[in-house]
């Protein structure tokens, strides 16, 4: 089996497992492994090499499988110590494939769809598994507060996780999220600060902290840590596979935020047919934006390669960057496995999310209800095929975005007797 190497430059000192060196992806110079997210040379992003060179495949399945059922049975794909396990985290991951039989008769899908619903996760969001990974960065370089810029699920993911480990935490969200949100990330007692502004105004502040003496000693997460907290999103991309039999999806619906989560599942789905793992065939991924915080599917559907920035004005607020850090790349991944980039509106989005509730059981925050609402219109439009096996990502639950469906409620006020009940028609 033949896997690319790259020759280690990093701190011997510095223990991050299979991780040899800090690559960019625009155009390939190495550094070594730190707390830096940008190149040296052209400012482009940097992400994470590794040398897999001495692993069997056959051996390594066998590691994977007698692993730990959370993202951690993937340690030795992942930027991590080898005894990660054993440390305080909150070991997220291994979350339900959902095969959605009611929802694929509801949509005309007969070749296997599938819902990956990582609302099971420990803070309810797949923000945990980025989290997990950034927080063994921040060990390994020493960081006694972890921080981030958030849009809400990626605070409580930071709050819980800090507090588990023993770090202090101090996050910075938009002033105006949703309610359940900002106690989710209030509860863990770390500091959460309201920026007056979006996320992109929260994400420039962050930004300027870590330039700052008073930023000093401070890992965040989506930023000076970025690289490795991204590498997270893989673990999506390994239990998918695994969980279908170690098989690639033909098809895969994601949300898209910053952008980054589709370009690691990508990776992933890379490194797994580069590692022998899955067998090497064509898979196409589709990303799914709001309408209202839109700006990589209207690059897409204009053909263009540059991301336009858009001011955010939609209920799917996990999902409102206007400017997203990765969305050429997007671009790129679609375009090369044959997928696409849509959007859906706000109306859309509810409707979604309770037609997901009502075919399997499954609450979705609002991203969960761009990514089914996608799923249907591109389905109706002739775009995704029905009879090729679809996976959906469901990223968060809907407790946490209550105010999306808040006109659901009663079916009927009755009084205690059989008759009432009879006369409201329900027998």
């Amino acid at each position: 089996m033949a896997v690319q190497t790259v020759a280690s430059t990093s701190d011997p000192a510095v223990d991050l497992g299979p991780a040899a060196a800090l690559s960019c992806r625009e155009c390939g110079h190495r550094v070594p492994l730190g707390p830096v997210f940008a190149c040296e040379e052209c400012f482009g992003p940097l992400e994470i090499a590794y040398d897999f060179s001495a692993y069997d495949t056959e051996e390594l399945r066998r590691r994977i499988e007698a692993g730990p059922a959370n993202i951690w049975r993937y340690a030795p794909l992942l930027p991590v110590p080898a005894d990660v396990a054993d440390k305080p985290n909150l070991n997220p991951g291994w979350t339900k494939l959902v095969k959605a039989d009611n929802l694929a008769r509801e949509l005309g899908v007969t070749g296997g769809l599938f819902v990956k619903d990582d609302s099971g996760n420990p803070t309810h969001s797949f923000k945990d598994r980025v989290v997990a990974q950034a927080l063994e960065a921040a060990r390994a370089f020493g960081f006694t507060t972890l921080s981030c810029s958030s849009t809400g699920n990626l605070a409580g993911a930071v709050g819980a996780a800090a507090a588990r480990a023993g770090f202090r935490s101090c996050v910075f969200i938009p002033h105006d999220l949703e309610q359940g949100k900002i106690v989710m990330a209030a509860v863990y007692g770390g500091e959460l600060v309201g920026i007056e502004g979006n996320y992109d105004d929260v994400n420039r502040f962050c930004s300027e902290l870590i330039g700052d003496p008073a930023g000093e000693g401070w890992g965040f997460v989506n930023v000076n840590l970025r690289p490795y907290y991204a590498e997270g999103s893989k673990t999506l991309a390994y239990e998918i596979c695994e969980q279908l039999g170690w098989r690639l999806p033909d098809q895969i619906v994601v949300p898209i935020a910053s952008g980054s989560q589709l370009t690691k599942i990508d990776k992933g789905l890379q490194e797994l047919i580069k590692l022998g793992l899955v067998e090497d065939r064509p898979y196409k991924i589709f990303g799914a934006q709001a309408e209202g915080c839109s700006p990589v599917s209207t690059a897409f559907k204009a053909g263009h390669d540059v991301v336009r920035p858009q001011k955010p004005n939609t209920i799917a607020k996990s999902l409102a960057i206007g400017n997203p850090a990765d969305g050429p790349y997007v671009l790129d991944i679609a375009r090369r496995t044959g997928g696409a980039v849509e959007d859906v509106t706000d109306a859309e989005v509810v409707d979604a999310i309770k037609l997901l509730a009502r075919t399997e059981g499954i609450f979705a925050e609002t991203a969960g209800g761009v990514t089914v609402g996608v799923t249907r219109k591109l389905l109706k439009d002739g775009v995704l095929d029905p009879a090729k096996t679809t996976v959906v990502l469901n990223t968060g639950d809907g407790l946490k975005t209550l105010d999306a469906v808040a006109g659901t409620g009663l079916t009927a006020t009755i009084r205690p007797t059989l008759d009432s009940f009879r006369e409201a028609g329900l027998a």
